[in-house]
């Protein structure tokens, strides 16, 4: 299910890439129109000379918009000496957006911008910002953590050679880092938020959470560890917390069920709660997590939790099939359906949005970052 979706989203690309590429004008077209659709968003909007800039990986979903809205809301009612704003780093979330990839579900057409766009409009003449905050909005410093950063430092060292030096020599750069930066304080902080909050449902049933990982090539910073790490710190609180990915190596969902049968917690049919350990629930929430997908050679018939297993690739995962429906296969051990879905992104846990909020105060409050002078600092 998720490599057939991603093969589909890269022929997009490939195909929105190619006609392009065809025509050089339009392609620049294009670039010009979408930044200056941000500099007047932002020149419309300016009231002060200090900007949060938020960092989304972005979504497609109506369910996620509204979490957008809201952070942005949170952040400006927090920082009110700071202008707010948000930007996706996903092409094809920003292209799908705008294309209303979900509409007929309800979800608005929505016109999002990479960060090169914003902090851009934000060094523009009548615009010029003293102090700008990036924030990212990724739960483990990993691959889309590293691509923040180097929007940062392509921005500072004037990558496209369009901006005052003057001006870039001058401003002060400041950087909020993922939830899960700190593998102590941070992972701590998230495992008592979410206790908290779950903490009946763990009682005597099972939450597990469900985060995206990165495959071990893009495993940037080596961040995958802190999901493992989020489990160890909700397992001191309640053993009956799980955390798993889409996209971790020997983390996927048989794994997880694996740790859950090595805990003898597969008998007494116990509820499975399952929730996204993502900024927002989006694509993998609606799709991975709670959809209905299974393996098409089982579409229509009957099945076992053991047929699904023997469909583990060699990974250990198994493809096209959702959680809910792998932990809800009759023969689990499990009760898993509809009614124990959890379907709330992180950011719409005011709790745990607030530990983004912290790192960009704490951002607000340290040093200046010093990207100007080099590309790779020392």
């Amino acid at each position: 299910m998720k490599k057939t979706r991603f093969m589909v989203a890269a022929l997009l690309a490939v195909l929105a890439l190619g006609l392009v590429s065809c025509d050089p004008y339009n392609e620049q077209y294009n670039y010009n129109a979408y930044q200056r659709s941000v500099n007047e968003t932002v020149k419309s909007q300016k009231k002060n000379d200090k900007v949060i800039l938020l960092v989304a990986f972005g979504s497609t979903w109506q369910q996620a918009f509204d979490a957008f809205d809201e952070t942005v809301a949170a952040y400006k009612k927090a920082f009110p000496s700071y202008d707010v704003f948000l930007s996706f780093s996903s092409a094809i979330c920003i292209n799908r957006a705008a294309a209303g990839e979900n509409a007929a579900d309800g979800a608005e057409i929505r016109n999002y911008y990479a960060p090169p766009f914003w902090l851009t409009a934000f060094a523009q003449k009548g615009i010029m910002y003293r102090e700008i905050v990036i924030q990212s909005l990724q739960v483990i410093p990993g691959e889309e953590y590293g691509r923040v950063i180097n929007y940062i430092k392509d921005f500072a060292n004037n990558a496209n050679g369009d901006l005052d030096d003057d001006y870039l020599s001058s401003v002060i750069l400041k950087l909020g880092v993922p939830l899960l930066q700190d593998p102590e304080k941070d992972v701590n902080d998230v495992a008592s938020a979410l206790h908290n909050l779950y903490k009946s449902q763990a009682t005597n049933d099972i939450v597990a959470f469900m985060g995206h990982g990165n495959p071990d090539e893009y495993d940037t910073y080596k961040a995958n560890i802190r999901y493992t790490q989020l489990e160890e710190a909700l397992q001191a609180l309640s053993p009956h917390y799980f955390v798993g990915t889409v996209d971790m190596m020997e983390n996927f969902k048989p794994h997880v069920y694996e740790r859950m049968a090595e805990a003898g917690l597969n008998t007494g049919n116990r509820k499975v709660y399952l929730h996204p350990l993502m900024s927002i629930d989006g694509d993998h929430g609606h799709n991975d997590m709670a959809g209905d997908d299974l393996p098409e050679k089982f579409e229509g018939k009957s099945y076992t939790f053991a047929d699904l297993m023997a469909e583990a690739n060699e990974e250990g995962e198994v493809e096209d099939c959702s959680w809910k429906v792998f932990f809800g296969a009759n023969g689990s051990g499990f009760t898993c359906n509809n009614s124990t879905m959890i379907e709330k992104g992180l950011l719409e846990l005011p709790t745990i949005r607030q530990i983004w909020m912290n790192h960009t105060q704490n951002a607000i409050n340290g040093e200046p970052l010093d990207y100007y002078h080099s590309k790779n600092p020392e």
